[in-house]
């Protein structure tokens, strides 16, 4: 479905059902370069589970209409008019990687529009490496391949997919190359400038859960920890054998951790 937020167009999955306002709603928030697709193996069983789901493509990202978005504030303040359009007083916001920040921004500013928060891969601040911001800025194939090989563990790096036939990194690799031009590079500027990660978790009064893949390379466990302590009503989950790309690697441990927190806080 299509929402209009800011008079742009905004393209959202729904799980394979018919978005329902009046129901509890999960709304899933996608990481750098990346697009609703990410939460393919999530969203449908919320969707069938009593939720109303929109997992959303970003401005500039997948079916969204441009121009992306320059910064996490600017993010999180357009998630919260997008709460608004989609006619919900509040909802659960659920973000990966660079949506993580996105949503605690706004959990901490708009705490009355978020009912539980789970952050998948998060930590308060997403320094870039050099090589791969100077890469993406070129719009480098290598910021691709260097992405997708940092961001998975293991079992993203030698089969693993839940979908016989696919590879993680294949899915991946396809989905930032096919993304629109620059706007990679646009997120990770934004991750990298993005220094009030700490500050938002002590404002954050919501239930959340974080979620760390124990073999996270681009926002290791240890960082992971200090945003979890960081909040006050925080849950912490660690998932072994996995890296970044934790919803996809680890997707049946990732929903389980995540059904289990929000049905506690936000009963579909």
């Amino acid at each position: 479905m299509y929402l209009e937020v800011a008079n742009k167009k905004v393209f959202c999955t729904t799980g394979g059902r018919e978005f329902n306002p009046t129901l509890p709603t999960v709304i899933f928030v996608h990481g750098s370069g990346l697009s609703h697709v990410t939460w393919v193996l999530q969203t449908r069983f919320f969707a069938y589970n009593g939720y109303s789901v929109l997992a959303l493509d970003l401005p500039g990202h997948g079916k969204s209409d441009g121009p992306a978005l320059t910064s996490i504030a600017d993010m999180a303040e357009w998630l919260s008019v997008l709460i608004d359009t989609a006619g919900l007083k509040e909802a659960s916001l659920v973000g990966h990687s660079q949506g993580c920040l996105i949503t605690m921004e706004c959990a901490a500013r708009y705490p009355n529009k978020v009912k539980c928060l789970g952050l998948v891969g998060g930590a308060a601040q997403i320094p870039m490496n050099k090589i791969l911001l100077e890469a993406a800025n070129k719009n480098d194939p290598l910021a691709f391949e260097l992405m997708m090989s940092w961001a998975h563990g293991p079992s993203g790096h030698f089969g693993g997919h839940p979908v016989p036939g696919l590879s993680h990194i294949g899915v991946g690799r396809m989905l930032l190359k096919t993304g629109p031009e620059g706007t990679l590079a646009v997120d990770f500027k934004a991750c990298d400038q993005y220094k009030a990660g700490l500050k938002a978790a002590s404002m954050i009064k919501c239930p959340t859960i974080n979620i760390l893949g124990t073999l996270d390379k681009m926002t290791p466990v240890s960082e992971g920890k200090k945003l979890a302590d960081a909040i006050a009503s925080s849950e912490l989950i660690t998932i072994p054998n996995c890296g970044h790309m934790v919803l996809l690697e680890s997707a049946d441990e990732t929903l389980f951790a995540l059904k289990t927190f929000i049905r506690k806080y936000h009963k579909g």
